[in-house]
């Protein structure tokens, strides 16, 4: 690993150290920023919007090929298990041929797959879709946090990674909808809309997306050592920003606890049906865009990364608490609006840090952060649901000490960093 792949710019990754040397130099420089944070949330949207078109259709389509509960959760599955081993590959590779290749892989991938899964006429050609997908749309999400460490200044980075935080809730919110009223024609009509939404994204990405990562600032390998470098996962993860996956894994977990259930929960509790329950998950999700969107940046740039991250894990611990105590269709309401708020602020918080922190090629560390959302997106539902069956308040209360454990946590492992400048000066 040479020093400019090991992050050898002062403060922060590639990149950081270079600054426009005039007034009407740096403004052109930060409206190219702005452009290409556009750019990348429009691509993290257009992803998250698939997934999301992808669930309200999947009991249907399996359903159709004569199966059952039991290959839609292998089916749900296969797809995270891929992107939790892909994601990394994905980052490691992007540090040495950049970053744009990379994200164009991904989503012409993306793009290709959708279309196949809305071809798809039996199990198996479902679960070779899904599988590709995950294997191929794990490039997305690592690539483009990368892309913002490479190119946002160290203070702006927390509001980068809000916008994109944003992107993705807006399309989980959009995705179901959007997929329910496509159906009415054709269960397959959704996944071909998700395929041609790529396919703009591609073409915007290809056209007006510079490389953020130049040649001189890219991992050279060493000799025999390939992008699937367990040794180097394992050094990153022994590091110091080895609490913040463990931090990461926590808060996904606990947001997965959370939504896997909250339907039956409802349910069972409440008798309430399924348009009361889409609209609380609604609020979850327009709370956690507007928080991450709106919300992030002000307050990282005010209290900082380490204090908006425990804040964040405490709320939540008090979300599942509060959830327990509502009893009426408004205080649930409410309960989930405050949830979603709590988690919403946690996740650029966390991976601004992860990314600041970080002494590592961006892409591998951006491939582990995300390898650690897929961990916490397997293992919530799993823990949620086998809790549920136990005892229908059982998952809550779990969740909130598994966030109390978190919190924790951080207050042992985090520890504000001087700024690199005030040890420069």
């Amino acid at each position: 690993m040479n020093a400019h792949g090991s992050g050898g710019h002062s403060g922060g990754g590639p990149g950081a150290g270079r600054r426009p040397a005039s007034g009407t130099n740096k403004r052109f420089v930060l409206d190219a920023s702005k452009r290409n944070l556009y750019i990348l949330t429009f691509v993290l949207f257009v992803v998250m919007l698939g997934y999301g078109i992808v669930i309200p259709i999947l009991p249907f389509y399996i359903e159709n090929m004569n199966a059952g509960g039991t290959e839609l959760g292998l089916l749900v599955a296969s797809y995270a298990v891929m992107r939790l081993i892909c994601g990394p590959i994905w980052g490691s590779l992007s540090d040495r041929v950049g970053r744009k290749p990379v994200l164009l892989i991904g989503i012409l991938g993306y793009a290709i797959t959708m279309v196949w899964f809305g071809l798809a006429t039996r199990l198996w050609m479902l679960f070779a879709a899904r599988i590709l997908s995950g294997i191929l749309s794990s490039a997305t999400a690592p690539t483009t946090m990368a892309y913002i460490s490479d190119s946002t200044p160290e203070k702006e980075r927390g509001g980068g990674m809000g916008m994109l935080g944003a992107a993705g809730g807006v399309g989980t919110i959009l995705g179901p909808a959007l997929g329910g009223l496509l159906a009415g024609e054709s269960l397959s009509t959704p996944f071909f809309f998700a395929g041609g939404m790529s396919l703009l994204a591609l073409l915007l990405a290809w056209i007006f997306l510079p490389e953020s990562l130049p040649v001189e600032d890219r991992l050279e390998p060493k000799s025999g050592e390939g992008i699937l470098d367990v040794r180097l996962w394992a050094q990153a993860i022994r590091s110091p920003i080895g609490i913040l996956f463990a931090l990461t894994f926590i808060s996904t977990c606990g947001l997965m606890i959370f939504a896997n259930v909250f339907g039956l929960y409802t349910l069972e509790r409440f008798s309430f049906g399924p348009q009361e329950v889409g609209v609380m998950m609604m609020v979850l999700g327009l709370v956690s865009a507007i928080a991450q969107g709106g919300l992030a940046g002000p307050l990282t740039r005010r209290w900082g990364d380490e204090a908006v991250i425990k804040g964040g894990l405490l709320a939540t611990a008090l979300g599942f608490g509060l959830m327990l105590l509502a009893n009426t269709y408004m205080t649930i309401l409410l309960s989930t609006a405050f949830f979603g708020l709590a988690t919403a602020l946690q996740v650029p918080a966390l991976t601004s840090l992860t990314s600041k922190r970080s002494t590592m090629p961006q892409g591998i560390v951006m491939g582990l952060s995300n390898s650690f959302v897929s961990l916490g997106r397997i293992i919530g539902p799993l823990l949620g649901g086998y809790l549920f069956d136990a005892n229908i308040q059982s998952p809550y209360v779990a969740g909130s000490l598994v966030m109390v454990a978190g919190f924790l946590l951080s207050l042992v492992g985090l520890k504000p960093v001087p700024e690199p400048s005030s040890q420069a000066s």
